[in-house]
């Protein structure tokens, strides 16, 4: 019990610390899915080898999307219209990077990796879609569906088919808008998060008291079989880029070179064998192909420049996260935002818990025809 106690006492204090940029991530979020028109997105999806792969990476940039929420979202893009490569470089950039992982990873880690992670993400997306565009290329709009505005969740109001954007734009306020921004980053996009970033804390907390730093310093502090060793370990698993963030700082203040724990990073939330199945059908076999050899390669080589790059400036990560204060903001701002979204993740972890117990109570009946 000893053992327990401190590791959830060392994930508090990361969750302390990483909660104000945290909260801002979220929030941004919640807006930027509220104004950015689904329409819009497909519009600029579906035309060009090189243009639409281009848009589909920096759009994927800020989307506060995991490795299993980008895919109903991919597949929808591609049915509206969207070539394989600009989906292919959505599905790399969107998981990989966010608003909200920037945030956290600018409070977790330093501005150096801030910049790098989305830079790498980018890059490894639009690579990979002038892959599948050049092999596999496929402009024809595979079944086009009518867009839904996907932002209108008013009771009463129009589907956004059938009305004229000048009137659908009219419906709700500005207050209106806004709320639904909230709404959606702290009541949706936070409640799919917060099991994931709990566990990713938690990790991070263990992994802070337990794992020896001589063994990590000697056998994962950087070099080529490093790099392959975090990549093993990042694809198959499912961590979100929040949740991952944590993680991969505890793994450097413990000797992991930066350049490892980017490629974690970003093997990390772009893959999961349990979304392979999925990709198949949205990209194909090859795609899919095209999809992984492309986060791995490009995983491993921006592993090796990162720590390249550190070392030539002289940047200790390590030493750096081991000796930040904290100081940035106010204690007490640090201390009101981690227990507002605390008790928000305990909110919803004892929804799921009784929404289990009375589906266990009170079965759905079955209907035969």
């Amino acid at each position: 019990m000893l053992f327990v106690g401190q590791i959830l006492l060392t994930s508090w204090q990361l969750f302390l610390e990483a909660a104000p940029y945290l909260f801002l991530g979220v929030l941004v979020a919640g807006l930027m899915y509220l104004f950015l028109a689904p329409e819009t997105i497909a519009r600029h999806l579906g035309k060009g080898r090189i243009r639409s792969v281009f848009k589909a990476a920096l759009l994927g940039i800020p989307l506060p999307l995991c490795s299993c929420g980008v895919l109903p979202a991919a597949a929808s893009l591609r049915k509206q219209g969207a070539n394989k490569g600009a989906t292919a470089a959505f599905l790399i950039s969107t998981p990989e990077s966010g608003v909200d992982s920037i945030a956290i990873t600018y409070a977790l880690l330093d501005p150096l990796m801030t910049f790098l992670r989305p830079l790498a993400a980018f890059i490894t997306a639009f690579a990979a879609g002038i892959m599948e565009n050049v092999f596999g290329w496929d402009d024809k709009a595979k079944g086009l569906l009518p867009v839904v505005d996907s932002r209108c969740r008013v009771d009463g109001c129009c589907d956004g088919q059938g009305c004229p954007p000048q009137e659908h734009n009219k419906h709700h306020t500005l207050v209106e808008k806004l709320w639904k921004g909230i709404r959606y980053g702290f009541f949706d996009l936070y409640r799919e998060l917060s099991g994931w970033i709990f566990v990713g804390f938690l990790v991070a907390g263990a992994i802070t008291l337990w794992l020896p730093q001589d063994l990590t310093g000697r056998y994962l502090g950087g070099g080529f079989i490093t790099m392959l060793f975090m990549l093993a370990a990042g694809i198959p698993t499912y961590i979100c880029a929040t949740a991952s963030t944590p993680v991969a700082a505890a793994l450097i203040l413990k000797g992991v070179s930066p350049g490892a724990a980017l490629v974690f990073l970003l093997a990390g939330p772009a893959t999961n064998v349990a979304s392979l199945t999925v990709l198949t059908q949205v990209l194909g076999r090859r795609g899919v192909g095209i999809y992984l050899g492309s986060i791995a390669i490009s995983a491993v080589l921006f592993g090796l420049a990162t720590d390249w790059l550190y070392g030539f400036l002289g940047i200790s990560l390590q030493t750096k996260l081991a000796t930040a204060t904290g100081e940035l903001l106010p204690g007490w701002l640090h201390l009101v935002l981690a227990l507002l979204l605390a008790i928000l993740m305990l909110a919803f972890c004892l929804r799921r818990i009784f929404s289990f117990f009375r589906a266990k109570i009170h079965p759905t009946p079955q209907h035969h025809s």
